[in-house]
């Protein structure tokens, strides 16, 4: 039984909550009793980071936002989808549509290798595909090669008209 693999928010992202404290703190400290709400701002935007989370475990996917949490069983899953912005989202068997969160483009990778073979991870090179390529090459340097049979055969061709003439 292999332990449950958490993908997050990098923890990278407190540095962000903390250049934000930084910036509310001053107009906080121009006026305290009008603007003591905007120190609000940095504290939701780092329990945001602190609970988004996907886990993947042998009995399926939990997914925790900052508002509350789902569990996916494997029997549920279709597919996933990588959009061009945001999070990475599971297609499930009901026609439905979910966000994963904290797993975006660049986390795919890890979502894949956690599921065990579930997710297909969509940058591996099949095996049967290498061996094409193999002969994709062989077989343009056939083609090549029966071009230049064939222009050395014109080539001839014209020689001998030449001479004949």
């Amino acid at each position: 039984m292999s332990t449950p693999r958490v993908i997050r928010i990098p923890r990278l992202a407190f540095l962000g909550v903390f250049i934000l404290l930084m910036c509310v703190f001053f107009a906080f400290v121009g006026w305290p009793a009008g603007l003591w709400w905007l120190l609000l701002i940095p504290v939701l935007v780092g329990v945001w980071v602190w609970r988004t989370q996907t886990t993947v475990s042998e009995s399926g996917l939990d997914l925790r936002t900052m508002f509350g949490s789902r569990h996916l069983d494997w029997s549920q899953l279709k597919g996933v989808r990588i959009p061009k912005r945001g999070y990475v989202r599971a297609d499930l068997i009901d026609g439905t549509e979910v966000k994963l969160p904290a797993v975006s483009y660049d986390r795919v990778r890890d979502l894949a290798a956690a599921s065990h073979g579930r997710i297909p991870d969509p940058y591996a090179v099949p095996a049967e595909d290498k061996p094409a390529s193999a002969k994709k090459d062989e077989t343009a340097a056939q083609d090549t090669t029966q071009q230049q049979a064939t222009s050395e055969d014109d080539a001839a061709d014209n020689t001998e008209k030449g001479s004949a003439e």
